[in-house]
């Protein structure tokens, strides 16, 4: 959607109720926009599973364009024996174009106990977040989560992607052994579904091996 703009006010709240199996995604980017004035916009997304409900949160890439202030939150809630997989990509500037100035929010709580609360901060002015420390040359990034009831058996964090070309990536238990957290930056939104969906498949091989020994 070519939205929102400058100033806009946009929220959606999603609940899966218990024993539910719902996914969520979009039919094409959101595309942050300047508007009329110079105010931010603000996109806030509240999820919430309900007990052994399983809830995936699966739009297609933000587009951060020059110009454009947005601030967007995720606030989520699990019930202890919920699942979640949730995708966030973003992409910062269109073809050739600097980005506009993007931050967003994730923090997640699962039977009221927080798990996550990470915030990033993209595009002028924030400090250094083109710097090699950060993005560098890439300009697609995002991440994955994944929380099930059940621990993970991943107990250290993987580097995923074989060429630095394409992007990198790093799957990573979270202190809750049931969520596990990929994190990646690509130079196009294709490499970076590709890290992700191959964040994915290795997190699903795991708990396949996992449930058979």
């Amino acid at each position: 959607m070519s939205a929102p703009l400058g100033g806009d006010r946009l929220a959606l709240d999603i609940t899966a109720r218990p024993q539910a199996e719902l996914e969520v995604t979009t039919a094409a980017a959101t595309i942050a926009l300047r508007g009329s004035t110079t105010d931010p916009a603000g996109y806030d997304v509240q999820l919430t599973a309900d007990e052994y409900a399983s809830l995936n949160w699966l739009p297609q890439p933000l587009i951060s364009t020059r110009g454009s202030t947005l601030h967007q939150t995720y606030t989520v809630s699990l019930a202890a024996s919920s699942r979640l997989l949730l995708r966030e990509e973003q992409l910062l500037g269109r073809t050739a174009e600097p980005p506009g100035h993007l931050t967003t929010r994730l923090t997640v709580r699962r039977a009221h106990r927080l798990i996550l609360d990470q915030h990033t901060t993209y595009g002028t002015p924030a400090p250094a977040w083109d710097g090699p420390a950060v993005l560098s040359r890439h300009r697609a990034c995002g991440q994955l989560l994944v929380v099930t009831p059940d621990p993970h058996p991943i107990e250290e964090p993987l580097h995923l992607g074989g060429n630095p070309a394409d992007g990198y990536a790093v799957l990573a238990p979270l202190a809750d052994r049931g969520a596990l957290l990929t994190t990646a930056i690509a130079p196009t939104p294709a490499c970076l579904r590709l890290l992700l969906d191959t964040a994915l498949a290795h997190t699903r091989r795991r708990e396949w091996k996992s449930a058979s020994t």
